[in-house]
């Protein structure tokens, strides 16, 4: 509603007023300043409205959730599958997940000495590929302590050049007494292997890098890796640390997931490599349609009867369905600053391979 005019303008309103039509134009000049000024009040209370709104909304699933809500449920999903992580992708890939990791290792071909930082991979299903591919030996005699604390600031590993030029009279035994007082701090990190080489496991959930550290005991890996708790759109680790960045199957269950990719930009030397496996876009729209058949009758089904468990495996399927495709994902890698940006489809595009280098 208009502001009420005041006396002049009303005075401009009588015909027998000298000038009367000059009037008539004042009056709809000042009616119309008056609108203008209203309107503008109220485009200032709902900008106020909605800056006032306390959360921000992103989706978990084909649900809309409050961002601050998605990375608890996110948790609170793979808390619940850890146990049966391993067994439930090979029934519900039928096996073929491990083809995927494999070519995705192939792809990846790491030369030795390299310095991997492995994120989301908590069970470490691509991190002891790794450690296979570059030659890591294996042991018999495990350290009970892969613990490392969740606000690790400082060195992942100890690079053998850094501690030559620390001293170079330091010997066996004081390296083994810094490691030891490192477990004991919970700092605990071992050193890369004799050839220099070294993976980082981050993932932001405790029960499945759990799992991943019974895995590493069993293998028999005792040098060549580390573990860090912490959220992959800001993980506490130095800029510039490392020759490679892989994610597999994970960056879609972020709640920013451009902010990721920034993060590893960040977190990649000049010339490092980021590389990441996700499901994808099938697109051919006969094997498309198969493809969701089975995504969200079967899956759901198999998660309630291998692992009591409908609702996450629910979720992961629907998760698929909203991350952005091929395309999409490369341009977002682009955006984070990475050059030579490639793809490649694995099973008609189930699943992708995207790439990209530091330059």
């Amino acid at each position: 509603m208009a502001a009420p005019l005041n006396r002049s303008v009303f005075r401009a309103l009588n015909p027998f007023n000298t000038g009367s039509s000059k009037n008539i134009k004042k009056l709809q000049c000042v009616r119309n300043f008056h609108l203008k000024k209203l309107n503008s009040q109220k485009e200032t209370a709902q900008q106020s409205s909605s800056s006032q709104d306390p959360e921000k909304e992103t989706h978990f699933g084909f649900q809309s959730v409050a961002e601050e809500e998605k990375e608890q449920k996110v948790y609170e999903v793979f808390e619940n599958v850890a146990s049966s992580y391993d067994v439930m992708n090979d029934a519900m890939s039928v096996g073929i997940h491990r083809l995927w990791k494999d070519a995705f290792l192939e792809k990846f071909s790491p030369s030795p000495g390299t310095k991997l930082l492995d994120v989301a991979g908590g069970t470490g299903d691509i991190a002891f590929r790794f450690l296979k591919h570059v030659g890591t030996p294996t042991s018999g005699n495990v350290l009970d302590d892969f613990h490392m604390p969740r606000d690790v600031t400082a060195q992942v590993y100890l690079d053998p050049a850094e501690s030559t030029s620390s001293s170079s009279s330091s010997s066996d035994e004081e390296t083994s007494h810094t490691a030891s007082q490192q477990a004991k701090d919970g700092n605990y990190a071992t050193q890369p292997d004799a050839m220099g080489n070294h993976v980082t496991i981050c993932d932001i959930n405790q029960a499945m890098l759990d799992v991943g550290k019974q895995r590493a005991k069993a293998l028999g890996y005792t040098t060549g890796l580390s573990w860090v708790r912490g959220n992959a759109e800001c993980l506490p680790l130095p800029d510039s640390s490392f020759d490679a960045y892989t994610i597999a199957f994970g960056i879609r269950n972020c709640t920013h997931v451009q902010e990721v990719l920034n993060e590893a930009y960040r977190l990649l030397k000049p010339g490092g490599r980021f590389m990441c496996l996700e499901f994808s876009e099938v697109k051919n729209p006969l094997l498309r349609s198969a493809y969701d058949t089975y995504s969200f009758q079967v899956i759901p089904v198999m998660g309630q009867l291998i692992a009591g468990d409908w609702k996450s495996y629910q979720y992961l399927v629907e998760s698929i369905r909203q991350f952005p495709n091929q395309e999409d994902f490369a341009a977002m890698i682009k955006s984070a600053g990475f050059r030579m940006v490639t793809f490649q489809n694995l099973t008609f595009g189930v699943a992708a391979i995207h790439s990209g280098y530091k330059i």
